[in-house]
């Protein structure tokens, strides 16, 4: 049998090269965010997106780091030694804002500043949080003086959680918990059920608004059914996080849809 032969190439009619081209800022003009994200993460991105994907100039970037999908202060306490070099994995040699480290208990147990150290070994002098840092400041901004706090862990980083957030100024008399220490089916709880539980720990008490933490529970989708059903600020991991990084990069507009924050 006859070899079968290549069919022939068309002819070349057209070949430019160095053609011209002009260059702008690209994406992000206005802001441009790195996330250090858990694997085990299934709802940052997915908040980010909501929150941010309207808003013009503005663009994150995310990397991510491994963890164990079980909650405690030893798993989190791991996770210290894969910050910066998952942070230099993100944007290398490019501009960034700032950037966040996306685990509210993680930053809670192996400190802010101690996080803030590692993400500038990689990236020297750049704006950083995290959401335990973005909720403190959410609660400043907002002028918050006792919350209620609703979390998905259990009581020992319950308790860590709630110290740390009065030693900063701000008393917690309501707390409530899911107890659920996997990962992966506390991104599973329905955002129903975070409103449900966030509107009974707001009406149980005298408080002044709603802290809702943990990277994973959904809350950006109902925080305003929640203000509207209790008339007080309410905010979570992710919504403080993403509200601090967007005014750590210079964007200070209003983002009409998710809730009062996002208005200061």
């Amino acid at each position: 049998m006859a070899a079968v032969t290549a069919e022939a190439k068309s002819p070349l009619l057209v070949n430019r090269t160095h053609m011209p081209y002009e260059l702008d800022e690209g994406l992000g003009q206005r802001a441009r965010i790195g996330l250090v994200v858990l694997a085990t993460d299934q709802t940052t991105e997915h908040e980010f997106r909501k929150i941010m994907g309207g808003l013009d100039g503005v663009a994150f970037y995310e990397a991510r780091m491994y963890n164990d999908a079980r909650i405690s202060r030893e798993t989190l306490a791991a996770l210290e030694t894969d910050i910066a070099p998952t942070a230099a994995l993100i944007m290398p040699g490019m501009r960034l804002d700032v950037m966040a480290f996306c685990c509210t208990s993680g930053t809670m147990v192996i400190g802010e500043e101690r996080v803030f150290e590692h993400i500038r070994s990689v990236r020297p002098g750049i704006a950083c949080t995290s959401p335990m840092t973005g909720a403190l400041a959410a609660m400043r901004a907002l002028g918050l003086k006792r919350v209620a706090l609703l979390t998905p862990y259990v009581q020992e980083i319950n308790d860590m959680m709630r110290d740390l957030i009065e030693r900063r100024g701000v008393a917690v008399p309501v707390m409530g918990s899911f107890n659920n220490p996997d990962d992966t089916e506390v991104a599973r709880i329905t955002p129903a059920s975070v409103k449900r539980a966030a509107v009974e720990l707001a009406r149980s008490g005298e408080v002044d608004g709603v802290f809702v933490s943990c990277t994973s529970l959904r809350v950006a989708e109902v925080v305003e059914e929640i203000e509207a059903e209790t008339g007080l600020p309410a905010f979570s991991s992710n919504h403080a996080m993403a509200w601090h990084c967007l005014r750590l990069a210079g964007y200070k507009d209003p983002v009409p849809g998710f809730g009062r924050l996002f208005r200061v």
